[in-house]
Formats: C-alpha cells, sequence, structure tokens
C-alpha cells in the first residue's frame, strides 16, 4: 500500500519526526489518523503499512506500540445487556 494512501495527512509520518512525544500524544493522533483515512481503506493493511516504513526502525517509538495495538481485536464485552446484565443471579425468575 502506498503511503499516501495509508496516511493521507502525514500523521503518523509527523509523529515519528516529534521529538520526546509521549504514548498519550501518539493514541491522539492515532485516532485523527483513523478517522481521516478513506472508508474504503483496509485499516489493517494501512496498518501494517505503516509499521514496515517508519516502525522497522524505530521499535521503541511510542507510535510503533500504538500502530502494534491497534492490530489487536478488540475483547468482546463480558456484560450481558438488558435486564440480565442488572438483575443479581439469585433474583432472576
Amino acid at each position: 500500500m502506498e503511503m499516501s494512501r495509508a496516511d493521507p495527512k502525514g500523521l503518523i509520518r509527523e509523529s515519528y519526526a516529534i521529538e520526546g512525544i509521549t504514548a498519550p500524544e501518539c493514541r491522539s493522533i492515532f485516532l485523527d489518523w483513523a478517522l481521516s483515512i478513506a472508508m474504503d481503506t483496509d485499516q489493517p493493511e494501512a496498518l501494517r503499512a505503516l509499521l514496515s516504513h517508519y516502525g522497522l526502525d524505530r521499535p521503541d517509538h511510542p507510535m510503533t506500540a500504538v500502530l502494534t495495538a491497534g492490530l489487536t481485536a478488540p475483547a468482546k464485552p463480558a456484560r450481558r445487556g438488558g435486564r440480565m446484565g442488572r438483575v443479581e443471579p439469585g433474583e432472576r425468575r
């Protein structure tokens, strides 16, 4: 994938150029990046392209950790919705 498609605003590129950037700042930039990529862009593919382009040379950079975390699937919620989630087990009928 071309970098112009994976990082259309250059947000990820710029984050790697900022000296002393912190993990919370990288997460904020990541959110802006996620909202700015085209709807038809395959996000995991874009993340892999960004990691291979920027992250291989900077494995300890906080943005590398954020991009890597972006590739992991979110955990499934453990709570049941509706009445079953609010009522104590002994009160269920």
